[in-house]
């Protein structure tokens, strides 16, 4: 994950969630990921199949990376591989390049 030509986040261990039918959603290990360059926001929500979810703003993407991570701290069991993993809006971040080894 790129944004204004800083790389947030790089992983080749990311996790491939298909949902319903929802685009496939690609988690990164939060590990592969910049965690300084993230900023938690107060944003959150719920889903009903994964749990609460928590939210962070990219601040050097300005407004336009406002909420554009999410993260289920403690989903639930039917999705726990993606606890510890965050998730990014593709239109809220420059490039995404990350390999997804694993489906979920």
């Amino acid at each position: 994950m790129r944004v204004a030509k800083i790389e947030i986040a790089n992983s080749k261990n990311a996790l491939l969630l298909r949902e319903a039918s929802y685009p496939p959603v690609l988690y990164i290990p939060r590990k592969d990921a910049d965690m300084s360059r993230l900023e938690r926001s107060q944003h959150s929500t719920y889903c009903p199949y994964k749990g609460d979810c928590s939210y962070y703003s990219i601040p050097l993407g300005g407004p336009k990376s406002v909420n554009a991570v999410w993260t289920y701290e403690r989903p639930y069991a039917a999705v726990a591989e993606i606890q510890g993993h965050l998730a990014f809006y593709r239109d809220r971040v420059d490039s995404i390049q990350v390999t997804s080894d694993s489906s979920t």
